[in-house]
């Protein structure tokens, strides 16, 4: 039937940067070769009608909701890029499967937090549910899970997904200048949105790693099971000293299997500097995976933009032209189990800790008797000159530990009057 059909009808709700990139995309390249068939735009759904667009509208249905525009006979398959994990979004996106109409999105939010019970409406009707788009843009992370790895057991997916943090602490690191210095100039040069908190919080790139974590290891995406740190608290400082120690902090997003257990995490860490998430400069994403038979595969690309983004939801569209259906998460969404996140207890990390002392005798054995009595074991120490009267920064990094023990370290440091400050904790990548 679908190798039969010479063109399918596109609605398409949401006209922002991707939408409009998409529009634009279909007008310019309408055949897809290995389809066979051709794709266009038949109706549109947005915001504003009247907002000026660089790719026209003009001639297309207008739909004041997308829901109507989901559950449109006019159109056989529907694209969701208005964005948010609830609202008009999800309507929209379960008016089209409950009728068994295609769905392409690249809303994160909505799968990784609504995503098995989409799943469950799309096997019960038989339609297919892509996303992409959804994760690093133009780099084909979800395919190469959802699809390349399914003959494998993966092992672990870790990354940097969030080009707006990776740009700041980039931008950091090049200049010296402080984080809201960056975030300024990231706002003004349309990386960082007005309200940043989704990026710079971690909570964009939480979303994307839970995704992955789904598609990883065949569990239901489970939002709640991720912690999540941002980068609102790093400083030129922190970037200095890590570098002085062969290191580059980025933002990393990782999820591991550990027996039944997975551990989801987004914070910032040190790299090693020869590492390829390290040498992952400005608004480009990256990732690892891992697995038992292939080994470690890394992909790298823009994660987000017009271009890259609209070409992602137009490779789906093309899967969705094909007819070809599969489960969602890899398994049948019915015997989808949720992410159980790994016991603290059971967590192991590396750290760099920074310390502001005072310059007097006997601190740097206030500081070992209290990693020591933590049975935290040191790796390597810097001190660093005397910045302001009387205050020294002291520089440590640890071997592997439990995070709990790690954690009890860090309160009895804390404790000791010889510190002008709570301890800096960053962990160390394990990628």
């Amino acid at each position: 039937m679908s190798g039969a059909r010479r063109e399918w009808r596109i609605g398409l709700a949401g006209l922002g940067t991707v939408g409009g990139g998409l529009l634009t995309f279909l007008a310019e390249h309408p055949k897809f070769a290995p389809v066979g068939a051709a794709a266009r735009v038949t109706g549109v759904c947005a915001r504003s009608r009247s907002r000026p667009r660089k790719a026209s509208i003009a001639g297309l249905s207008w739909f004041d909701d997308p829901v109507a525009l989901a559950r449109s006979e006019d159109n056989d398959i529907f694209v969701e890029l208005i964005g948010g994990s609830d609202g008009p979004a999800k309507a929209a996106v379960r008016a089209a499967l409950a009728i068994g109409k295609p769905v392409v999105t690249a809303n994160k939010a909505l799968i990784a937090e609504h995503g098995a019970e989409l799943a469950m409406l799309a096997e019960s009707t038989g339609a297919a549910l892509l996303f992409e788009a959804a994760v690093m843009g133009g780099a084909p992370a979800v395919k190469m899970l959802r699809e390349a790895m399914v003959g494998d057991t993966v092992v672990s997916v870790a990354g940097i997904l969030n080009g707006t943090c990776n740009y700041i602490l980039t931008e950091m690191e090049a200049s010296g200048r402080d984080f809201a210095d960056v975030l300024a100039e990231a706002q003004r040069l349309g990386y960082a949105e007005a309200d940043p908190i989704m990026d710079i919080g971690g909570f964009d790139a939480a979303h994307k790693i839970t995704i992955l974590a789904a598609l990883a290891f065949g569990r239901a995406p489970t939002w709640a099971a991720a912690v999540v740190e941002g980068i609102e608290a790093i400083e030129p400082l922190d970037i200095r000293l890590a570098r002085d120690l062969g290191y580059r902090i980025k933002l990393i997003a990782a999820a591991r299997r550990a027996g039944q257990t997975v551990s989801v995490r987004v914070h910032p860490a040190l790299t090693a500097l020869a590492h390829p998430l390290a040498q992952t400069g400005g608004v480009l994403n990256a990732l690892f995976i891992e697995s038992e038979r292939i080994g470690r595969i890394f992909v790298q690309g823009p994660g987000a933009g017009a271009g890259p983004t609209a070409a992602a939801v137009a490779a789906d569209i093309a899967d969705a032209m094909t007819g070809a259906v599969r489960p969602v998460f890899q398994k049948a969404a019915v015997s989808l189990e949720a992410l159980t996140s790994i016991d603290p207890g059971q967590a192991v990390i590396k750290a760099y800790l920074r310390l502001m002392v005072r310059d007097v005798p006997g601190v740097i054995a206030a500081v070992s008797e209290a990693l020591a009595e933590s049975q935290v074991s040191i790796d390597s120490f810097l001190q660093k000159p005397v910045e302001d009267a009387g205050v020294v920064p002291i520089v440590l990094t640890t071997h592997a530990v439990a995070e709990t023990v790690m954690a009890e370290a860090v309160r009895r440091m804390a404790a000791l009057p010889v510190l002008l400050a709570p301890p800096r904790l960053i962990r160390i990548a394990l990628v």
